[in-house]
């Protein structure tokens, strides 16, 4: 469960505004409309079609990303940091965000601990 002070916003919405249902359906990033938003947890998330904000609507810790979307490799190393929406990885169904494609590689190369790590400092991180 995220606490309301715990989503990460960027340029006005969780994500920088990319659709947070489109990871795991399109297996891609995909820019949201304002048109299909939806306020969930403090935070305006924008999705690409009335379907996406509907999923999320019915599930969204199911779709939103860990660690309130800042970065994962970060939050792992007790510190957050922003996310570039084109780093990204879904791990046991769960979507993970990175500052940029190099701190990806870096994470997914120990993904398991960076995962744990992270999981034992959230969200105290943020304090």
């Amino acid at each position: 469960m995220f606490a309301t002070q715990s989503v990460h916003v960027a340029n006005g919405a969780a994500i920088g505004g990319y659709d947070a249902v489109a990871y795991f359906t399109d297996q891609k990033p995909v820019k949201g409309s304002p048109e299909f938003a939806e306020e969930w947890n403090g935070a305006r998330w924008l999705f690409a079609s009335a379907e996406h904000r509907d999923l999320f609507r019915a599930a969204p810790e199911q779709y939103a990303p860990q660690f309130g979307g800042y970065c994962a490799y970060a939050v792992s190393h007790n510190y957050t940091a922003k996310t570039d929406p084109e780093a990204w990885s879904v791990v046991d169904g769960k979507l993970y965000l990175n500052y940029d494609l190099d701190t990806r590689t870096e994470w997914l190369a120990e993904r398991e601990q960076f995962i744990a790590d992270g999981q034992r400092n959230w969200p105290k991180v943020l304090w």
